[in-house]
């Protein structure tokens, strides 16, 4: 609540927040409206601690007092209180396993901009760093309104047999953060969402959200909330975003186009910190086990190099005002006051770049065997919100910030759970259906199996290659389907000549088109004779072209004769050595 500084004993949460040099929290969340409360409404040290610490109602003093007016005890004043069951109950000697349980009321859910964007938020101009505060806004806002609405279950009874969503919506409190949390602190603009537990069931009585139910939509909500980042900030500042190599091998993330790769790496510091000590873990893991680590073993190590190297918080408060001047004097000093003073021209001029020679066009029938693929070969089973996640990753990457229309990213799912997948396993598990990836050609119904098994390479590659097989089978399909736009019967067909491999022309492509074959014998009869007498024709054309061009070589008389002499029988023409006498076809 007060960032990364420490707060003083007896210093009060606003003053402490001032000295920090963070804004005060907010309420967010539909769910509001239950409790009193407003979006908007500043955070106040009180309502945190009665619905974050206790989970009670947030003006639970005024209650309390109410009741004990009335008349009631001390013990049913405070039961009054309480959102859903006790906390003191999962402590009690009487609950079973009461040691083992710890009772949390609240989940914290960080909204993080790209790397390019805490840059350019605090090295550009106070316009653009409002600009940029506003997109995280809309898009944090809307993130959490799509799990309110789509994601979100609370449970009751034992073991929370019965789920439902919630009635009203999300109690959340915000709480905005400017820098990270290393001692010479680098630029990082986030939101700590700290969600709370209790919800009103469908019957208006209180309780808990599952866990599970929000864990399970995580992904998809960080796909959602930077791609609603990226078009906001795409709308607002006319600049486009591109994809960027983090770790070779796997998944690119998307930044802003024209802003200077050195600035990435001197803000982000704690990556280079983490970078540096996961080799030395590395090696002793390959000492001590024999073997490269593998998926699971690198991402444990990586995190245990992130808490080896985790410094202690900066403990001199300071303003946002004195911290961009800060960061905005080392930067100077790394790279030079014209990479720091142009970011946004540099960013306009990428952006129309960018804009040249990206399309932004989504391919639904594509973009699900694409989506399809990436996640077959990097789960194996899967479910809907693991096709959702990569559907809206799939947005991101070919709009570049341009808008995208509502709900294109549950149409890109339902085509590709309708045509290319099947049902497997129970607990709605689906998985990659080959045969409806390719229906006519049984031999390369396997040709995802290969790439699954290639070890050499990091999933995202293998899912990559894959993502590119079905996008070039789509390719040649769809060429295919254009070259044969029309059904052609085969019961009478009629003959023609092979044609060179040369390209034709306008004309004759309408005229080979408007040439169908058909099965009438009749139509069958009168194409022959139409080619006869084409063929008799040309004939004809190419003898009077002979005698025109004998004529033209004959030489002239020194004097006409007296009397013309007799006309010449024409004798027939012998066919050059090699060729025939054409009778009858298309030449």
């Amino acid at each position: 609540m007060v960032g990364d500084g420490r707060r003083p004993a007896g210093r009060t949460l606003r003053a402490a927040q001032d000295e920090a040099g963070v804004p005060p929290g907010v309420w967010k969340g539909r769910g509001l409206a239950a409790v009193g409360l407003a979006a908007g409404d500043v955070v106040t040290e009180r309502q945190a601690e009665l619905l974050l610490g206790e989970g009670r109602h947030p003006d639970a003093d005024r209650i309390e007092h109410e009741r004990l007016e009335a008349g009631d005890d001390p013990a049913k004043a405070r039961r009054a209180t309480v959102l859903g069951r006790p906390i003191e109950h999962n402590q009690s000697p009487e609950t079973d396993e009461a040691k083992e349980r710890t009772p949390w009321l609240g989940m914290d859910l960080v909204f993080r901009a790209p790397s390019t964007a805490h840059i350019a938020w605090a090295l550009g101009d106070d316009e653009t760093r409002r600009v940029l505060e506003l997109c995280q806004d809309i898009a944090r806002d809307k993130t959490l309104a799509w799990l309110e609405d789509a994601a979100v279950e609370i449970r009751w009874k034992s073991g929370g047999k019965n789920r439902a969503r919630v009635r009203d919506g999300l109690i959340v409190a915000v709480f905005r953060h400017y820098e990270s949390r290393a001692v010479d602190s680098r630029p990082l603009l986030h939101d700590h969402a700290v969600v709370s537990i209790r919800a009103r069931r469908p019957d208006g009585r209180w309780g808990n959200l599952s866990a599970g139910s929000l864990m399970t939509h995580i992904v998809v909500a960080d796909a959602l909330y930077t791609l609603l980042f990226m078009e906001e900030v795409s709308a607002r500042l006319g600049w486009a975003w591109e994809p960027r190599e983090v770790t070779p091998g796997r998944r690119p993330v998307m930044e802003i186009a024209g802003i200077d790769q050195r600035l990435i790496g001197w803000q982000s510091t704690r990556r280079q910190q983490i970078e540096d000590a996961l080799p030395v873990l590395t090696a002793k893991y390959e000492e001590r086990q024999g073997h490269p680590p593998g998926e699971r073993a690198a991402y444990a190590l990586a995190c245990q190099a992130a808490d080896q190297t985790r410094s202690p918080k900066r403990t001199v408060p300071l303003s946002l005002t004195e911290l961009r001047e800060r960061w905005r004097a080392s930067a100077i000093a790394a790279f030079g006051a014209c990479t720091v003073y142009q970011i946004a021209e540099r960013a306009r001029a990428a952006a129309a770049a960018v804009w040249a020679r990206v399309r932004p066009v989504v391919d639904i029938a594509l973009a699900a065997a694409e989506t399809i693929a990436v996640v077959y070969v990097m789960r194996g089973p899967f479910k809907y919100h693991h096709l959702l996640a990569e559907a809206r990753r799939h947005l991101s990457y070919v709009l570049r910030g341009r808008p995208h229309q509502p709900g294109l990213d549950d149409q890109i799912v339902r085509e590709a759970i309708d045509h290319y997948t099947r049902p497997v396993g129970r607990g709605r598990m689906m998985t990659a259906d080959l045969r409806a990836l390719y229906p006519h050609d049984t031999e390369d119904q396997a040709v995802l199996r290969p790439l699954t098994r290639n070890r050499s390479a990091t999933p995202y590659q293998r899912a990559r290659l894959a993502a590119d097989a079905l996008t070039a089978r789509a390719h040649a399909a769809r060429r295919a389907e254009r070259l044969h736009s029309r059904t052609r019967p085969r019961t009478v067909a009629v003959p023609t000549t092979p044609r060179p491999n040369l390209r034709p022309g306008r004309a004759e492509r309408r005229a080979s088109r408007d040439l169908e074959p058909t099965t009438d014998v009749a139509a069958v009869e009168q194409t022959s004779r139409t080619l006869e007498a084409a063929a008799a024709e040309m004939a004809a054309r190419l003898q009077a072209g002979i005698r025109e061009r004998a004529a033209a070589r004959r030489p002239s008389p020194q004097s006409a004769p007296a009397t013309a002499p007799p006309p010449r029988t024409p004798q027939p023409v012998q066919p050059a050595p090699g060729r025939t006498t054409p009778t009858g076809g298309i030449a």
